[in-house]
Parts: structure tokens; C-alpha cells; sequence
């Protein structure tokens, strides 16, 4: 089955493809997808372009739908939702201080570092949940993701790559 999956994504879709819809993906986002590009031998400027833009597709859908779904998921009857859109709240809640604080480029901040749990669908729900314009928060996400991406990049084409230069 693993074969089967393999085969589908690098000789159907293509590597191209693989990184953009691996940079879409929650958590894993660009910090998963530049690597990726490095691994299938796409040029540094190639696995950028295309990691930052995928990481950014789902960024406006999230701004505006992340409060409709949430409220779903509070009202709901099934309780393992209820218990993801208040522990979400929560979470919020108690770090809202902060982040209106520093709103435009603490927002940034925390979506350019590159770390688990950090990037652009952490950041554009925080951003929601708080109210924040969505055209400023989505700047925010643009620029934040752009500086995650020249980090990631820098790191694994340059360090990785040095690394493999050296073997």
C-alpha cells in the first residue's frame, strides 16, 4: 500500500505538487515541505516560491471561516468537538494580552518561527479568535511566512546542503 501511495504522488502528481500540498498541511506547513524539496533535488529558489505560496493558500480561509467553525464546534453535540473549540479558547484567552499587545508584529514573530505548532494556521486562528482585521492579520501571515521561509531555506539548503557537500 505504501508503494501504491508513493508511487501516486511523485510519478502522478509530481514533486512539485507534493511540496505545495505538503506546505498546506497544519503543523506540518513549510518547515515539512522545504526539506521535502531538498530531499527530491528542487532548486532552493523553487522549493521557496512554492512552499510560501501553498503555506499561505489556506491563511484567508481560515481568518474568515475559523470563528464560524468554532462556534460549531462549541455548540455541538458531540463532545470531543466541544472539548477542541474550548481548549482552542481557552488557549486564546489566556494569551490574548500579549498578543494584542504586540497585534501586527508579534502575530509575525510567532508565524516566522520555525517551530512546530508556530506557523501561519496557528497564527491566522489566533489571529480570528482576537478580532484582528483580517487584511492585517493576513500581512502579518505574509510576512511571517516569508521570514519562516528564508530561515528553513537557509537551513536546509545551506546547512544540510554543506553537510552533503562535505560526504
Amino acid at each position: 500500500m505504501g508503494e501504491i501511495i508513493k508511487n501516486f504522488f511523485l510519478n502522478i502528481v509530481g514533486e512539485e505538487l507534493c511540496v505545495f500540498f505538503c506546505s498546506m498541511l497544519p503543523i506540518i506547513e513549510l518547515r515539512g515541505a522545504i526539506p521535502m524539496a531538498f530531499a527530491f533535488g528542487l532548486p532552493f529558489w523553487q522549493a521557496y516560491l512554492i512552499s510560501v505560496v501553498g503555506n499561505l493558500l489556506p491563511v484567508p480561509f481560515i481568518l474568515l471561516l475559523i470563528n464560524v467553525v468554532l462556534k460549531w464546534m462549541s455548540n455541538s453535540k458531540i463532545n470531543f468537538f466541544n472539548k477542541i473549540a474550548n481548549f482552542l479558547y481557552r488557549k486564546v484567552e489566556k494569551n490574548r494580552a500579549k498578543i494584542e499587545k504586540y497585534s501586527f508584529w508579534g502575530l509575525c514573530l510567532f508565524i516566522a518561527i520555525p517551530l512546530p505548532v508556530t506557523g501561519a494556521w496557528t497564527g491566522a486562528l489566533v489571529a480570528a479568535v482576537i478580532g484582528m482585521k483580517p487584511w492585517k492579520a493576513f500581512l502579518s501571515a505574509l510576512l511571517g511566512v516569508m521570514i519562516a521561509g528564508v530561515v528553513v531555506t537557509l537551513i536546509v539548503y545551506g546547512g544540510i546542503g554543506f553537510l552533503a557537500w562535505l560526504v
